[in-house]
Protein backbone atom coordinates (compact mmCIF):
# COMPACT_ATOMS: atom_id res chain seq x y z
CA UNK A 1 0.00 0.00 0.00
CA UNK A 2 1.14 3.26 -0.28
CA UNK A 3 -0.53 6.88 -0.97
CA UNK A 4 -1.39 9.35 -4.08
CA UNK A 5 -2.23 12.25 -5.26
CA UNK A 6 -5.12 12.78 -7.95
CA UNK A 7 -6.16 15.95 -9.67
CA UNK A 8 -8.06 16.24 -12.73
CA UNK A 9 -9.02 18.44 -15.67
CA UNK A 10 -11.19 18.70 -18.76
CA UNK A 11 -9.25 18.25 -21.93
CA UNK A 12 -11.70 18.63 -24.57
CA UNK A 13 -15.78 18.27 -25.43
CA UNK A 14 -17.50 16.63 -28.39
CA UNK A 15 -19.37 20.12 -29.27
CA UNK A 16 -18.92 23.71 -29.64
CA UNK A 17 -21.08 24.84 -27.25
CA UNK A 18 -21.75 29.07 -26.37
CA UNK A 19 -19.43 30.11 -23.81
CA UNK A 20 -17.51 27.25 -23.37
CA UNK A 21 -15.18 28.58 -20.46
CA UNK A 22 -12.56 26.35 -18.59
CA UNK A 23 -10.85 24.13 -20.91
CA UNK A 24 -7.71 22.58 -19.43
CA UNK A 25 -8.86 23.63 -16.14
CA UNK A 26 -10.50 21.48 -13.02
CA UNK A 27 -14.05 23.19 -13.81
CA UNK A 28 -15.66 23.44 -17.70
CA UNK A 29 -18.63 25.21 -17.96
CA UNK A 30 -21.30 26.15 -21.14
CA UNK A 31 -24.14 27.50 -22.38
CA UNK A 32 -26.28 30.70 -22.37
CA UNK A 33 -28.00 30.87 -18.74
CA UNK A 34 -31.64 30.94 -19.06
CA UNK A 35 -32.77 31.53 -15.72
CA UNK A 36 -30.30 33.66 -14.01
CA UNK A 37 -28.30 31.31 -11.77
CA UNK A 38 -25.69 30.79 -14.13
CA UNK A 39 -23.56 28.53 -16.98
CA UNK A 40 -24.08 24.82 -16.32
CA UNK A 41 -20.48 22.42 -16.28
CA UNK A 42 -18.15 19.84 -14.62
CA UNK A 43 -15.92 20.06 -11.84
CA UNK A 44 -13.51 17.80 -10.76
CA UNK A 45 -11.50 17.80 -7.70
CA UNK A 46 -8.48 15.29 -6.52
CA UNK A 47 -7.23 14.28 -3.48
CA UNK A 48 -4.88 12.27 -1.67
CA UNK A 49 -5.73 8.64 -1.74
CA UNK A 50 -4.90 5.01 -0.72
CA UNK A 51 -3.12 2.88 -3.33
CA UNK A 52 -3.84 -0.95 -3.05
CA UNK A 53 -3.45 -3.32 -6.02
CA UNK A 54 -5.78 -5.97 -4.21
CA UNK A 55 -9.26 -5.08 -5.92
CA UNK A 56 -9.79 -2.50 -2.85
CA UNK A 57 -12.08 0.75 -3.84
CA UNK A 58 -10.74 4.19 -3.19
CA UNK A 59 -12.34 7.77 -4.06
CA UNK A 60 -10.62 8.55 -7.14
CA UNK A 61 -12.14 12.24 -6.69
CA UNK A 62 -15.16 14.21 -6.32
CA UNK A 63 -17.25 14.76 -9.66
CA UNK A 64 -19.80 17.82 -9.36
CA UNK A 65 -22.17 18.68 -12.17
CA UNK A 66 -23.43 22.45 -11.78
CA UNK A 67 -26.76 21.70 -13.41
CA UNK A 68 -28.45 25.38 -14.37
CA UNK A 69 -31.05 26.20 -17.06
CA UNK A 70 -29.09 27.30 -20.30
CA UNK A 71 -29.80 27.52 -23.83
CA UNK A 72 -27.81 27.57 -27.28
CA UNK A 73 -26.45 24.09 -27.15
CA UNK A 74 -26.50 22.55 -30.70
CA UNK A 75 -27.61 19.24 -29.40
CA UNK A 76 -28.89 17.50 -26.38
CA UNK A 77 -26.13 14.91 -25.57
CA UNK A 78 -22.44 15.00 -26.03
CA UNK A 79 -19.00 14.16 -24.27
CA UNK A 80 -16.69 15.46 -21.99
CA UNK A 81 -13.49 14.46 -21.52
CA UNK A 82 -11.67 14.16 -18.08
CA UNK A 83 -7.78 13.48 -17.24
CA UNK A 84 -7.10 12.14 -14.02
CA UNK A 85 -3.76 12.85 -13.08
CA UNK A 86 -2.03 10.22 -10.46
CA UNK A 87 0.93 11.28 -8.49
CA UNK A 88 2.50 8.43 -6.54
CA UNK A 89 4.52 8.98 -3.44
CA UNK A 90 7.73 8.23 -5.03
CA UNK A 91 7.44 11.00 -7.57
CA UNK A 92 6.01 8.68 -10.40
CA UNK A 93 2.87 10.55 -12.38
CA UNK A 94 0.39 8.76 -14.32
CA UNK A 95 -2.03 9.87 -16.61
CA UNK A 96 -5.73 7.82 -17.05
CA UNK A 97 -8.26 9.42 -19.47
CA UNK A 98 -11.91 8.84 -19.14
CA UNK A 99 -15.13 10.10 -21.29
CA UNK A 100 -18.36 11.41 -19.44
CA UNK A 101 -21.83 11.46 -21.71
CA UNK A 102 -23.83 14.39 -21.10
CA UNK A 103 -27.92 14.17 -21.76
CA UNK A 104 -29.20 17.90 -21.57
CA UNK A 105 -32.46 16.76 -20.72
CA UNK A 106 -35.52 19.30 -21.38
CA UNK A 107 -36.06 21.31 -17.77
CA UNK A 108 -39.80 20.93 -17.88
CA UNK A 109 -41.81 17.36 -18.01
CA UNK A 110 -41.85 14.38 -15.94
CA UNK A 111 -38.00 13.73 -15.89
CA UNK A 112 -36.44 17.35 -15.70
CA UNK A 113 -32.92 15.59 -14.45
CA UNK A 114 -29.94 15.84 -16.42
CA UNK A 115 -28.22 12.27 -16.59
CA UNK A 116 -24.64 11.41 -16.94
CA UNK A 117 -23.07 8.21 -18.31
CA UNK A 118 -20.16 6.50 -18.58
CA UNK A 119 -19.60 5.16 -22.08
CA UNK A 120 -16.29 3.37 -20.62
CA UNK A 121 -15.00 2.54 -17.23
CA UNK A 122 -12.19 1.09 -18.15
CA UNK A 123 -9.21 3.70 -18.47
CA UNK A 124 -6.79 2.96 -22.23
CA UNK A 125 -3.58 4.30 -20.41
CA UNK A 126 -1.59 1.92 -17.62
CA UNK A 127 0.76 2.07 -14.96
CA UNK A 128 3.37 -0.63 -14.11
CA UNK A 129 3.05 -1.12 -10.07
CA UNK A 130 5.68 -3.67 -8.93
CA UNK A 131 6.22 -5.62 -11.54
CA UNK A 132 2.21 -5.92 -12.86
CA UNK A 133 0.85 -3.53 -15.23
CA UNK A 134 -2.40 -2.08 -13.80
CA UNK A 135 -5.17 0.40 -15.78
CA UNK A 136 -8.20 2.83 -13.14
CA UNK A 137 -10.98 0.57 -13.51
CA UNK A 138 -14.09 3.31 -12.47
CA UNK A 139 -16.56 1.45 -10.41
CA UNK A 140 -19.70 4.24 -10.30
CA UNK A 141 -20.69 7.18 -8.93
CA UNK A 142 -21.31 7.05 -5.37
CA UNK A 143 -24.52 8.93 -4.14
CA UNK A 144 -26.60 8.05 -0.79
CA UNK A 145 -24.02 5.33 0.10
CA UNK A 146 -25.01 3.65 -3.50
CA UNK A 147 -22.64 3.39 -6.26
CA UNK A 148 -24.25 3.73 -9.15
CA UNK A 149 -23.61 3.75 -13.18
CA UNK A 150 -25.49 6.88 -14.20
CA UNK A 151 -25.43 10.17 -12.04
CA UNK A 152 -28.88 12.15 -11.79
CA UNK A 153 -28.52 15.72 -11.63
CA UNK A 154 -31.21 17.67 -10.55
CA UNK A 155 -32.06 20.65 -11.89
CA UNK A 156 -31.04 23.84 -10.91
CA UNK A 157 -28.54 22.64 -7.89
CA UNK A 158 -24.74 22.25 -7.85
CA UNK A 159 -25.01 18.15 -7.40
CA UNK A 160 -21.80 16.19 -6.41
CA UNK A 161 -20.72 12.24 -6.29
CA UNK A 162 -17.95 10.66 -5.23
CA UNK A 163 -16.03 8.92 -8.58
CA UNK A 164 -15.50 5.19 -6.94
CA UNK A 165 -12.28 3.21 -8.58
CA UNK A 166 -9.82 0.96 -8.14
CA UNK A 167 -6.32 -0.65 -9.90
CA UNK A 168 -7.13 -3.96 -11.73
CA UNK A 169 -4.68 -5.94 -13.73
CA UNK A 170 -4.84 -4.88 -17.12
CA UNK A 171 -6.67 -6.98 -19.46
CA UNK A 172 -8.55 -9.63 -16.96
CA UNK A 173 -11.67 -10.39 -16.05
CA UNK A 174 -12.19 -10.48 -12.12
CA UNK A 175 -16.21 -11.04 -10.92
CA UNK A 176 -16.39 -11.05 -7.10
CA UNK A 177 -18.88 -10.75 -4.45
CA UNK A 178 -18.53 -7.98 -2.75
CA UNK A 179 -21.89 -7.81 -0.35
CA UNK A 180 -24.96 -9.82 0.95
CA UNK A 181 -27.95 -8.46 2.40
CA UNK A 182 -28.93 -10.82 4.34
CA UNK A 183 -31.95 -9.12 6.42
CA UNK A 184 -34.92 -8.41 4.00
CA UNK A 185 -37.45 -6.12 4.90
CA UNK A 186 -40.26 -8.35 3.20
CA UNK A 187 -41.80 -9.79 6.21
CA UNK A 188 -41.72 -13.22 6.29
CA UNK A 189 -40.34 -14.09 2.45
CA UNK A 190 -37.52 -11.70 2.96
CA UNK A 191 -37.99 -11.57 -0.87
CA UNK A 192 -35.75 -8.25 -1.13
CA UNK A 193 -32.21 -10.06 0.06
CA UNK A 194 -29.75 -9.92 -2.31
CA UNK A 195 -26.18 -10.92 -2.97
CA UNK A 196 -24.07 -8.09 -4.78
CA UNK A 197 -21.64 -9.03 -7.54
CA UNK A 198 -19.04 -7.09 -9.39
CA UNK A 199 -16.59 -7.09 -12.10
CA UNK A 200 -13.20 -5.87 -10.44
CA UNK A 201 -11.41 -6.39 -14.14
CA UNK A 202 -10.62 -4.52 -16.96
CA UNK A 203 -11.78 -7.42 -19.36
CA UNK A 204 -15.78 -8.60 -19.38
CA UNK A 205 -16.45 -11.34 -17.41
CA UNK A 206 -18.45 -14.25 -18.68
CA UNK A 207 -20.25 -16.41 -15.87
CA UNK A 208 -22.76 -17.82 -17.86
CA UNK A 209 -23.02 -20.77 -15.79
CA UNK A 210 -21.64 -19.59 -12.98
CA UNK A 211 -23.29 -20.47 -9.66
CA UNK A 212 -24.09 -18.73 -6.35
CA UNK A 213 -24.51 -20.75 -3.50
CA UNK A 214 -25.44 -20.22 -0.02
CA UNK A 215 -23.44 -22.58 1.48
CA UNK A 216 -26.04 -25.27 2.37
CA UNK A 217 -27.42 -27.97 -0.08
CA UNK A 218 -30.26 -26.73 -2.62
CA UNK A 219 -29.46 -23.06 -2.80
CA UNK A 220 -27.88 -22.50 -5.48
CA UNK A 221 -28.80 -19.87 -8.52
CA UNK A 222 -26.99 -20.77 -11.73
CA UNK A 223 -26.53 -17.97 -14.38
CA UNK A 224 -28.02 -18.11 -17.52
CA UNK A 225 -26.19 -18.26 -20.90
CA UNK A 226 -25.25 -14.79 -22.38
CA UNK A 227 -24.17 -13.31 -18.44
CA UNK A 228 -21.42 -11.34 -19.29
CA UNK A 229 -20.48 -8.53 -16.75
CA UNK A 230 -18.77 -5.53 -18.32
CA UNK A 231 -15.62 -4.15 -16.67
CA UNK A 232 -17.15 -2.15 -13.30
CA UNK A 233 -20.69 -3.82 -13.50
CA UNK A 234 -22.56 -4.63 -10.78
CA UNK A 235 -25.19 -6.93 -10.95
CA UNK A 236 -27.58 -8.37 -7.69
CA UNK A 237 -29.19 -12.00 -7.40
CA UNK A 238 -32.13 -11.07 -5.41
CA UNK A 239 -34.20 -14.04 -3.56
CA UNK A 240 -37.63 -13.50 -4.88
CA UNK A 241 -37.73 -9.76 -6.68
CA UNK A 242 -36.88 -8.34 -10.14
CA UNK A 243 -34.58 -5.29 -10.37
CA UNK A 244 -33.70 -5.22 -14.15
CA UNK A 245 -31.75 -1.90 -13.31
CA UNK A 246 -29.30 -4.92 -11.45
CA UNK A 247 -29.63 -7.03 -14.00
CA UNK A 248 -32.82 -8.66 -13.38
CA UNK A 249 -31.72 -12.01 -11.59
CA UNK A 250 -33.64 -13.30 -8.80
CA UNK A 251 -33.69 -17.31 -6.57
CA UNK A 252 -37.74 -17.16 -7.68
CA UNK A 253 -38.10 -18.98 -3.90
CA UNK A 254 -40.42 -17.55 -1.43
CA UNK A 255 -38.75 -18.64 1.77
CA UNK A 256 -35.48 -16.25 2.91
CA UNK A 257 -32.37 -17.66 1.48
CA UNK A 258 -29.63 -16.00 3.71
CA UNK A 259 -28.68 -17.11 7.18
CA UNK A 260 -30.05 -13.94 9.15
CA UNK A 261 -27.35 -14.98 11.93
CA UNK A 262 -24.34 -15.46 9.50
CA UNK A 263 -23.11 -17.52 6.39
CA UNK A 264 -20.61 -17.35 3.89
CA UNK A 265 -21.58 -16.93 0.09
CA UNK A 266 -19.84 -18.75 -2.51
CA UNK A 267 -19.43 -18.11 -6.11
CA UNK A 268 -18.07 -20.84 -8.42
CA UNK A 269 -17.31 -21.59 -11.93
CA UNK A 270 -17.79 -24.98 -12.58
CA UNK A 271 -15.06 -25.59 -15.11
CA UNK A 272 -12.72 -24.58 -12.23
CA UNK A 273 -14.48 -25.13 -9.10
CA UNK A 274 -11.49 -25.37 -6.72
CA UNK A 275 -10.94 -22.82 -5.30
CA UNK A 276 -14.27 -21.01 -5.99
CA UNK A 277 -13.96 -17.71 -7.69
CA UNK A 278 -14.67 -15.48 -4.59
CA UNK A 279 -16.00 -16.15 -1.09
CA UNK A 280 -17.72 -13.23 1.08
CA UNK A 281 -18.58 -13.96 4.93
CA UNK A 282 -21.45 -12.08 6.42
CA UNK A 283 -22.47 -11.56 10.06
CA UNK A 284 -21.50 -14.31 12.92
CA UNK A 285 -19.05 -16.14 9.77
CA UNK A 286 -16.88 -12.85 9.43
CA UNK A 287 -13.67 -13.48 11.37
CA UNK A 288 -13.30 -11.50 14.36
CA UNK A 289 -9.95 -9.10 14.47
Amino acid sequence: MSKAVTGGSWPTISIAPPNLNGLTTDRITWGVPAGGSGQSGYVFRGGEVEVRTDGTEFTLGTFTHENFPITGLPQQEFDVNLTVVVTFEDGTKADFSFTFHHNETPNVGPAPEDLVDLPTFVSPQTVTIDGTEYAVLISGFKQGGQVVRRFVSQENSANSADIVALFAVAGKPDPVITNVRFKGEVKGSQADEYVEIVNRGTAPADISGWKLGADDRGQDFTFPPGTVLAPGQRIRVYTNENHPEWGGFNYGIKRPIWNDKGDTAVLTNPAAPTPPASTYAYGDKVAKP
